[in-house]
């Protein structure tokens, strides 16, 4: 059950980026008497994100989250609740629907917008191929991973959004890591890695054109630790898929993808049972799961705490198929 964000009635909101009442209690007594302030590592990040998402909510017009189901959007949901409750998010959800997701995703999905009593909007792949605006790969390896940007830059012209606020950390990929947290992209939805604009002191500027708009990672200093850990501390649900689970699986490229009728084997290919989660999600047709026995929060950060390989490293085979794989498509407009 999705535990609400608790919010301070009597004296109204918090100040700009101000943690949660428990965040700001005094620490034990330091020489003297006098109470001593200090934020913890993870109050710190939520602290930044909360002005973050404050500052969006305050320079543009046309906000939107976007909403995979994922880790990441779950934390950036908990972020916003703690940022803009008791009223309604200045912004709607957005999720971009390859209609190759997994099940339970997509189930979670449902219900924790609903729950949160929020707008969500879904920009369909299968919608842009039917339409003929892409066209989808075809053969074993095909995916629709990359027809996204497409969807996502169709549905932020449609509604005219002139910012997105995405899940991204830069410990996750060489691009992400050499990313503002305020990404400009110009009328094309196009990103340009050696025309960003500083961001020193925390100020960001948002001053776009028309037409142009700005892809915003609230959490981009956070770490993969960093999110679990939060996750935990705020008891949030997350989908099934991440804890251990017998699933029907068959190995390529080195990664465990889940049998489904949208990736055809190839020759020596088969499928066998095992047990596996998954540390991030995505379409199936490109999210490899890892063995595993984490059942629990507490289990799976401590395999996070051994791995010495990102997420998206060991688990996304579209980062795989060059080391320029992320940066390409963000330069034509990916997430």
């Amino acid at each position: 059950m999705w535990h609400p964000s608790p919010v301070d009635h009597g004296l109204g909101a918090p100040r700009l980026g101000a943690p949660s009442r428990a965040a700001q209690e005094p620490a034990a007594p330091v020489r003297g008497g006098r109470p001593r302030y200090e934020l913890s590592h993870l109050q710190a990040l939520e602290s930044e994100s909360i002005h973050i998402m404050r500052e969006v909510a305050a320079q543009f017009e046309r906000p939107v989250l976007l909403f995979s189901g994922g880790k990441d959007s779950i934390v950036l949901m908990r972020l916003a609740e703690k940022a803009f409750r008791p009223g309604r998010f200045p912004f709607p959800v957005m999720h971009v629907d390859t209609g190759h997701n997994f099940p339970e995703v997509i189930e979670f999905r449902d219900q924790l917008v609903a729950a949160l009593g929020e707008r969500l909007i879904v920009a369909s792949v299968q919608q842009a191929i039917d339409s003929g605006r892409v066209r989808e790969e075809r053969g074993p390896r095909a995916s629709r991973n990359r027809l996204q940007t497409t969807a996502l830059l169709d549905a932020i012209a449609e509604h005219g959004f002139d910012a997105a606020f995405g899940g991204a950390r830069r410990d996750e990929e060489r691009a992400r890591a050499k990313e503002r947290v305020f990404s400009f992209r110009d009328d094309f939805g196009q990103w340009d890695p050696k025309h960003q604009r500083p961001e020193l002191w925390a100020l960001y500027n948002g001053r776009i054109h028309r037409g142009e708009h700005v892809r915003v990672f609230p959490i981009s200093n956070w770490t993969e630790m960093d999110v679990w850990q939060y996750i935990a501390q705020e008891q949030l649900e997350v989908p099934s898929i991440y804890f251990a689970h017998q699933r029907a699986v068959f190995e390529r490229d080195g990664m465990l993808y889940a049998a489904n009728p949208y990736l055809t084997l190839l020759d020596g290919e088969t499928v066998f049972e095992a047990s596996v989660r998954y540390r991030t999600v995505g379409d199936m047709t490109c999210t490899g799961a890892v063995r595993s026995s984490a059942t629990s929060l507490q289990e799976v950060v401590s395999e996070i705490a051994s791995c010495r390989i990102t997420e998206r490293g060991q688990t996304r085979a579209d980062d795989q198929v060059s080391d320029a794989a992320m940066e390409d498509r963000k330069r034509e407009g990916y997430f």
